[in-house]
């Protein structure tokens, strides 16, 4: 029962961070027209990361922390820090060249790779299975990409960096899912963001002098929502969660993220959706469903109960 009950426990909050994490999108497209968009990463991740160190110092909210032994500091740095860095460059660029939307949907494929990473190619059915979901997936987000060919402009670099993002996000998972065996979940959220904004900071200073950062009330507003919602709280359910659940399983909930993103979007963006999003997104989640399931187990016949 206390198995059943912290599965679900798991289960509602990452569902309450897929819908923080559907604003930080539809915001950070917001903060991105106007804002740098690398300095854009690295002062949310740097805040974001000091706010959950101070939260970890000086109160029990976000449970006990560990020692970080010096191994373990150049991996957050090597590993966890630096993937988290090379995302938010692709995923605030993406956002700046084409919707919030597609961005997102794009996100959603990435329980595919994490499954075709986590286990090798092999010649079985589990092979077989992978394959076919990799293929849905991969379908999908050609269904998506297609239309941008052909139109003038930034919105096909927008579909690659978006589809860059899904890959990098993939790969940060599974560090986070390695860190997560030595760290907190609210420690590995904290010292990769803080490590991130620090590594991107000199970019994004760069950024600013080149292109200067013009002050609007509302964009400032949106960064905070930004840091505390989908950095903090939305940060600290994910990484929670990696550390009892596979990087598969966890990234399985990325497919409710473009319905949450879509619907935030839609609301306070008026951001139309596209004709190919919804067979793209039949695609990718019919991809990351044959991948995920069990379906062994679900056709495997019962024993026959005794008379």
């Amino acid at each position: 029962m206390s198995a059943l009950k912290s599965n679900a426990a798991l289960t509602l909050s990452l569902l309450f961070a897929i819908f923080l994490w559907g604003g930080n999108n539809t915001g950070t497209k917001v903060i991105v027209a106007i804002w740098p968009p690398i300095w854009t990463g690295s002062s949310r991740f740097l805040c974001a990361g000091l706010i959950l160190l101070a939260i970890l110092r000086w109160t029990r909210w976000l449970g006990s922390k560990n020692l970080i032994m010096p191994e373990m500091n150049r991996r957050l740095w090597t590993h966890g820090g630096l993937s988290l860095a090379i995302y938010i460059v692709s995923f605030n660029w993406a956002l700046r060249f084409t919707s919030a939307s597609h961005v997102a949907l794009y996100l959603g494929a990435a329980p595919v790779w994490a499954l075709l990473w986590e286990r090798r190619l092999e010649g079985n059915w589990l092979t077989l299975k992978r394959c076919a979901a990799a293929a849905l997936a991969l379908s999908g987000v050609v269904v998506l990409f297609w239309p941008a060919l052909s139109l003038k402009g930034g919105s096909w670099l927008g579909e690659v960096l978006g589809l860059t993002a899904s890959v990098l996000w993939t790969n940060y998972g599974r560090q986070c899912r390695v860190i997560g065996g030595h760290l907190s979940g609210a420690q590995v959220s904290a010292h990769t963001m803080w490590r991130a904004g620090i590594l991107l900071l000199p970019l994004a200073l760069v950024e600013v002098v080149k292109s200067g950062l013009p002050w609007h009330p509302n964009v400032v507003l949106v960064q905070v929502y930004c840091i505390l919602a989908g950095g903090v709280a939305a940060f600290g359910i994910w990484t929670t969660a990696l550390r009892h659940w596979p990087t598969s399983q966890v990234l399985l909930f990325n497919n409710l993220i473009p319905l949450s993103t879509m619907s935030w979007a839609r609301v306070w963006l008026h951001e139309q959706i596209t004709p190919t999003f919804w067979l793209a997104m039949i695609l990718i989640v019919a991809g990351v469903i044959l991948g995920q399931t069990n379906w062994e187990r679900m056709i495997a016949p019962r024993g026959v109960p005794p008379e």
